[in-house]
């Protein structure tokens, strides 16, 4: 299977849990509005590639493991746009979810998303311990310990003197842990020995960092087409970023140093296990800057 039809079979098995059952179709065109917008999609599909590496072959509890993964960070991004947090008015090219149906729906959709995975992960076919690892994960990385807090941290941030250290600690959580729950997720589902486990983890950290780097790095220099939403918001916002503090040359290396390190842990994964990391480290290559 291609990458795009992993990416077409996510979407359809988010489609598919909420025309199932219905009991507002209202609600669910505003959900899936912002599910079908498209975009990279790479926690999903990391998880997928992730769970091939290990030599299983894909099946419906890991795309419903990896839709779940998905529902949560559309919801988070649905919140993000809304006038009391970011405040934008497009997300990957079109209007955001408050703007298209309203504040009152978007914030419903984006409580859905929230709340409606943790019911897709019970009915995946996978052991009951797997699937309470599972649940349990993705609560830690979403919730009061993960996502969110990071969120609290970053507006409370926002226009103060804080330090680098500081910095880490709100993207570990705001971007970082919902990044490196695939790897956590993989290491559950393929069972993995604890030490590999604690690789995978480390792995995804490091991605979740990088990727919160090149998210800074791109709001200063993108243009609203190669982004899709409203360019120097952070700047607006007077947010401390990895640029503001490492010069942007300097938050450029950071972030290619640590995607060096993330791949040098799985180069270290493939020697000494039986995983094939090829095409995590495509993905991973492919979040690179050019220039």
């Amino acid at each position: 299977m291609t990458r795009n039809e992993k990416l077409e079979k996510i979407g359809l098995t988010i489609e598919d849990f909420y025309k199932s059952q219905q009991v507002s179709s209202d609600l669910a065109e505003v959900i899936l509005y912002s599910v079908q917008a498209g975009g990279k999609r790479i926690r999903p599909l990391l998880l997928l590639e992730l769970i091939q590496a290990f030599g299983l072959e894909l099946a419906e509890a890991h795309y419903q493991v990896a839709a779940a993964l998905e529902m949560i960070h559309t919801g988070s991004l649905i919140h993000d746009d809304l006038p009391a947090m970011d405040d934008d008015d497009y997300r990957r090219g079109r209007l955001t979810s408050h703007k298209k149906f309203g504040e009152d729906m978007a914030i419903l959709a984006g409580d859905s998303l929230f709340l409606d995975p943790y019911g897709l992960l019970a009915r995946a076919e996978l052991p009951s311990q797997v699937k309470v690892d599972l649940i349990s994960e993705l609560s830690l990385a979403a919730g009061s310990f993960g996502m969110v807090a990071g969120q609290v941290l970053d507006m409370q941030g926002e226009g103060q003197a804080i330090s680098l250290e500081d910095l880490k600690i709100i993207h570990a959580n705001k971007t970082g842990k919902l990044l490196t729950y695939p790897f956590v997720a993989a290491g559950l589902i393929v069972q993995a020995q604890q030490s590999v486990q604690d690789k995978l983890r480390r792995i995804g950290e490091l991605l979740g960092l990088a990727f919160q780097v090149r998210d800074d790095i791109l709001d200063v220099t993108a243009s609203f087409e190669e982004l899709g939403k409203t360019p120097q918001k952070d700047l607006a916002a007077a947010k401390s970023t990895y640029p503001a503090f490492l010069g942007l040359d300097g938050a450029k290396n950071f972030f290619n140093q640590t995607l060096d390190e993330a791949v040098d842990i799985l180069t270290d994964l493939e020697e000494k296990t039986e995983f094939s990391g090829g095409e995590i480290q495509k993905i991973i290559e492919s979040l690179r800057l050019n220039g």
